[in-house]
């Protein structure tokens, strides 16, 4: 494979990003030794906006597990959470998290000047995605003495029914009754829906700022998308996150426009199954912009782009967005989604992530990679490797396999 000279375009929108992130947490920061202010630690499609309603500032410690793999120090931090007794193939998020208090150390002590997360005075978890964030949670309530409250929904789910919704509303309600009686507050229904409402426009706005890859060339791949997606999950429910999308969309419908692609030169448009590799993202990224190839749509975006909130009771629409996502369905929904992405975004070819630490985000195990291959005739690849942990992950055999990947559409196409 011949390596190409051509720049990436630079999105503009970005450079606001940085001072968003900046504020965010030194607020959590300032939020946390302010004695007339509550931190609320949640889970990344947990109840936020029930915590915001109260007034709670919320922090995201999935986010946390994610930037200790990017900054590539989870490997060295996971030992410590092993010594406390926690398997070292359970959620290297959770591990490396845990590690990370149990060192005193944290990325966010050299990006931002602060001591590291936020302490919680609640911690709320949704166990719609795994139970491990039930333990994660946990180990961190017992380390500060802080109240952890959870809902557990009905899980695997093929078609979302009435039932499903209400038995998660009524969860809802019982945490906002737990909350109002832990913390002496007052709920405000108002406010929640103005909340929903908030986090509802963010969300379709990201849905359409993903849409904008079904372009070819492609304005913006999974790659931007792991940057871009930060606030619709950690400012969810504020016209913050509402106003840098709607910039964001604007910049990628310019460039679908005037035909600026995130890879110039596209030839190939693949989809990406399955979680990032967070301490090898940009070795990927840039391995697939050198091949020509646009990772154009993806599962792990997609997550937060709920249906679009229409009034009537906020949190129904809070439920069914917590039910339905993408890792909380059966073997037959999730293959159905991901044949429709592949038709909407003009698919040539698909890779599955097998993340050793997390099979409860990992769809490649039980021969889904090898039905879509077969009834499809469409190239899949399935690569190992973890979200955090990469000591599981081989770079040399990865590219490798890659390139053969590319080289496989190419004969496809002669």
């Amino acid at each position: 494979m011949t390596r190409t000279a051509t720049k990436r375009v630079p999105i503009e929108t970005q450079k606001r990003l940085r001072t968003l992130m900046r504020e965010y947490f030194l607020d959590l920061d300032a939020a946390a030794k302010d004695p007339g202010r509550r931190v609320a630690w949640c889970t990344s499609v947990g109840p936020c906006e029930i915590l915001t309603a109260f007034g709670f500032d919320v922090f995201f410690p999935e986010n946390h597990g994610a930037l200790l793999g990017a900054q590539k120090v989870s490997h060295e931090l996971i030992p410590r959470a092993v010594g406390a007794g926690y398997c070292p193939e359970s959620c290297s998020y959770m591990n490396s998290d845990i590690g990370s208090c149990l060192a005193g150390r944290s990325p966010l002590q050299d990006i931002y000047g602060i001591d590291g997360p936020p302490t919680p005075d609640l911690l709320a978890y949704n166990t719609n995605q795994c139970r491990e964030v039930q333990d994660w949670f946990a180990f961190f309530g017992r380390r500060h003495e802080a109240t952890v409250l959870g809902v557990r929904p009905p899980l695997h789910l093929g078609a979302v029914g009435p039932d499903h919704v209400a038995f998660v509303a009524g969860r809802l309600r019982d945490l906002i009754a737990r909350i109002e009686e832990r913390f002496g507050l007052v709920f405000d229904a108002a406010k929640l829906e103005e909340t929903v409402a908030r986090s509802s426009r963010a969300s379709s706005l990201w849905r359409e700022v993903l849409e904008t890859a079904r372009s070819r060339p492609a304005p913006i791949t999974f790659w931007d998308g792991l940057i871009h997606m930060a606030p619709v999950i950690l400012m969810r429910g504020s016209q913050v996150a509402i106003d840098y999308y709607e910039d964001l969309l604007a910049e990628m419908r310019a460039r679908v426009d005037d035909g600026v692609a995130a890879v110039p030169g596209e030839q190939f448009r693949v989809y990406w199954e399955g979680m990032p590799v967070w301490p090898k993202i940009r070795e990927l990224s840039e391995r697939f912009f050198d091949l020509r190839t646009a990772v154009a749509a993806s599962t792990y975006c997609n997550s937060w782009a709920f249906e679009p909130y229409s009034g009537g009771d906020p949190l129904d629409w809070m439920a069914r967005s917590s039910l339905e996502i993408f890792i909380n369905r059966d073997e037959r929904f999730k293959q159905s989604f991901l044949e429709e992405m592949f038709d909407r975004f003009s698919i040539d070819g698909a890779i599955f992530h097998n993340a050793r630490t997390c099979p409860n985000n990992t769809n490649s195990r039980f021969g889904m990679a090898q039905r879509l291959r077969d009834e499809r005739e469409m190239p899949v690849l399935v690569i190992d490797g973890d979200l955090a942990d990469v000591r599981f992950f081989s770079t040399a055999q990865t590219m490798t396999n890659i390139e053969a990947f590319v080289e496989q559409l190419e004969g496809r196409r002669r």
